[in-house]
């Protein structure tokens, strides 16, 4: 039997899934995320039967997206890692916007670029004229060196945000250009081997010494890869606390006006966008079981006639722009069964005004819609949204990002290409 891994290091944890060619789950399990993100890596392998591990021949972890770090020639952190959402480096935003073309996805004060021109203002910021090697890497890329032993390599989901060019798979001149050149990583297309698992951590983790480890993915981008869509027109609309559609595309579309961008899948082009609304909403309004109860009370056929634009504070991304957009939760009636009923239309509507926006922008054209996140099981959201949606709506079969990097590792998952 052959196995593949994929290890999910995501926003509330860290999860594995194990498969095999028939792409069937083997195992799945799941660890807190700690501090240490080497122990959690190496507990989550360990709690694998050891029949199951003797047989894994390749791994791919997914991280955070520009979730980053600095660390010197032998792995060891300088610093702390920042994390995906945080925004210290607004402060030189500016700075970026001088290095970086208008509209570039680096021009944000939470991309992987970013934090690093504000790691460079910060006293422990390596020497880059010493003799000693540092490097700037992802999280993904971080912990798969613990596997693999070799440091500076990355892939082009994680890599996106640093500013490489998915388009001509390089760095563009105005990196190559910059003082910082020495620590970016080579970039490598996600699931392409970077090297074999080194002897000792083969050893120690009862893994096969020929066992491959993969270039990695983030774990947005990984979930995407889980619902196994591989055919252009095909979308995924995940409905967690937020909500994030992403498209497959033959075209690329990237329009800073409305927070969208596409990353590369193969010769494809996964193209999305994110908006602030969805369950966070919900939830500060009903609980799981009021969400649940109150569902089943509507009827999913007979418009509310309230027009929400659902948010808990001003603004939102897409498929509006506007870090002032004001939330619309007026008027509010009497029974909290057409409140709920507003609230989700609401939503739909949004989702459906975002895929005509990536439509009128030139990508593909929608042909069908997977579900994932905890919105997927509302039944009642799902025939609501129905309405708004003028194509085939269901739910994913699988939803773990893990499972996405399992099918990376497996060589599967829309990013195989002609390149």
């Amino acid at each position: 039997m052959t196995v593949t891994l994929g290890i999910d290091f995501g926003t509330s944890g860290a999860r594995l899934v194990a498969i095999d060619t028939d792409r069937n789950v083997l195992w799945w399990g799941r660890e807190p995320l700690g501090a240490a993100w080497q122990e959690t890596l190496f507990s989550l392998i360990r709690a694998i039967p050891g029949e199951i591990r003797s047989q894994v021949t390749s791994i791919a972890i997914d991280g955070t997206s520009s979730t980053v770090l600095l660390c010197n020639d032998r792995g060891q952190l300088i610093g702390t890692p920042i994390l995906y959402h945080d925004d210290r480096a607004k402060v030189i935003l500016d700075r970026v916007k001088s290095i970086a073309p208008v509209g570039h996805p680096v021009i944000s004060a939470t991309s992987s670029f970013a934090k690093l021109c504000w790691l460079a203002t910060q006293p422990n910021f390596p020497d880059l004229n010493s003799s000693q090697k540092y490097y700037f890497l992802h999280q993904a890329d971080w912990l798969a060196y613990h596997l693999h032993g070799k440091l500076g390599i990355s892939d082009y989901h994680n890599a996106l945000k640093l500013g490489y060019d998915v388009q001509s798979l390089c760095y563009p001149d105005w990196l190559e250009r910059h003082p910082y050149r020495p620590l970016l990583p080579q970039v490598l297309k996600p699931g392409t081997p970077m090297g074999m698992i080194l002897p000792q951590v083969a050893q120690e983790l009862g893994f096969a010494a020929e066992c491959m480890v993969c270039a990695g993915t983030t774990d947005s981008i990984a979930a995407f890869l889980a619902s196994e869509v591989d055919a252009p027109g095909v979308a995924v609309t995940s409905l967690g606390s937020t909500l994030v559609i992403k498209l497959l595309s033959h075209t690329r579309v990237d329009e800073p006006r409305y927070g969208i961008y596409s990353h590369r899948l193969g010769d494809l082009w996964l193209v999305g966008g994110a908006s602030n609304t969805g369950g966070a909403v919900l939830r500060h309004f009903f609980s799981d079981g009021e969400l649940v109860s109150l569902s089943q009370e509507i009827d999913p056929n007979v418009p509310s006639m309230l027009d929400y634009y659902p948010l808990l504070t001003p603004g939102d991304r897409f498929p509006i722009n506007d870090p002032n957009l004001p939330p619309r939760l007026t008027p509010r009636p009497d029974r909290s069964v057409d409140f709920l009923q507003g609230l989700l239309e609401g939503i739909a509507k949004i989702e459906a005004r975002g895929y005509q926006l990536l439509a009128e922008l030139g990508a593909t054209p929608l042909t069908a819609i997977y579900t994932a996140g905890g919105g997927a099981k509302n039944s009642t959201w799902t025939k609501i949204r129905q309405r708004y949606l003028p194509v085939p709506i269901s739910i994913s079969k699988h939803q773990e990002a893990a499972y996405g990097s399992a099918l990376l590792a497996l060589g599967w998952g829309g990013v195989r290409s002609k390149e």
